[in-house]
């Protein structure tokens, strides 16, 4: 059994609950941290950290509101921090900025032992003194892309990685645990949740039909009315796709669609 003062104390980030709940099971199961608490809300975490000193902060970096970044310049004092993050152009300026390490979401238990080991080695170490400075360049140029939206998407397949044009998608779906971005032709799986592609990809083009669909509105055929307040849209993708869409977004794809 770890001692407890040779515990790791750790404080988790990220806007999906999902995730902060699967992270919190790994990290549990390595027996190696004392996890001082979570949230999906950075504002939340900033009054936290700003109170409590912590070992390392796991933190993703695209976040509604403030991302990963915009939360580290508003803390009182630099933190040793683990971004966790789908998106790996961020990764070697990561560790420029005090970060031991980043982790790719889905989060694998090897790459999080590697980052503890880490951390464990380097634990009292003094860090780049201007971190706050490049933590803000970060922040800004996070900004400037949010403004902007892919036209593609990556999908990795061990050590390859495929890009497939969002043009040619004609919905993501979420199915136990993953997530596919569906051409006519095949399915890819692809290293974001629902929300995630909902919050970075274009909202005049992809609509949330479901919880766990997020529809290309290009693609959208006819829309038939079904039961319970429910409908069911239908695909121009060559084999004509039914899906459902939950009674709750039906205005919003009957706006989306303007009628």
């Amino acid at each position: 059994m770890s001692n407890v003062a040779s515990l790791l104390r750790v404080f988790l980030v990220d806007d999906e609950p999902l995730a902060l709940r699967r992270l919190s099971r790994l990290l549990q199961a390595t027996g190696r941290v004392e996890i001082l608490g979570s949230t999906t809300d950075p504002e939340d975490a900033v009054a936290h950290l700003s109170r409590e000193q912590v070992d390392v902060v796991f933190l993703d970096i695209e976040m509604p509101g403030m991302n990963g970044f915009e939360m580290l310049t508003c803390l009182p004092h630099q933190q040793v921090v683990i971004f966790t993050t789908a998106f790996d152009q961020y990764a070697l300026r990561a560790f420029e900025v005090n970060s031991i390490d980043y982790l790719l979401k889905p989060v694998q238990p090897r790459h999080l032992d590697r980052a503890l080991n880490k951390i464990a080695r380097l634990r009292g170490t003094t860090y780049d003194p201007e971190w706050r400075e490049v933590i803000e360049e970060l922040a800004t140029a996070l900004h400037a892309k949010q403004t902007r939206f892919p036209n593609r998407i990556a999908s990795r397949l061990g050590e390859r990685t495929q890009f497939i044009e969002l043009a040619q998608v004609t919905y993501f779906v979420s199915e136990e645990s993953l997530t596919y971005a569906v051409t006519s032709t095949n399915r890819h799986v692809v290293a974001h949740s629902i929300a995630e592609l909902e919050r970075i990809l274009d909202p005049k083009i992809f609509v949330r039909i479901h919880r766990s669909i997020l529809l290309n509105s290009a693609y959208a055929q006819e829309v038939d009315q079904w039961f319970a307040g429910r409908a069911l849209v239908r695909l121009k993708d060559g084999k004509g796709t039914e899906l459902a869409v939950a009674r709750d977004r039906v205005r919003g794809l009957k706006d989306h669609l303007g009628f």
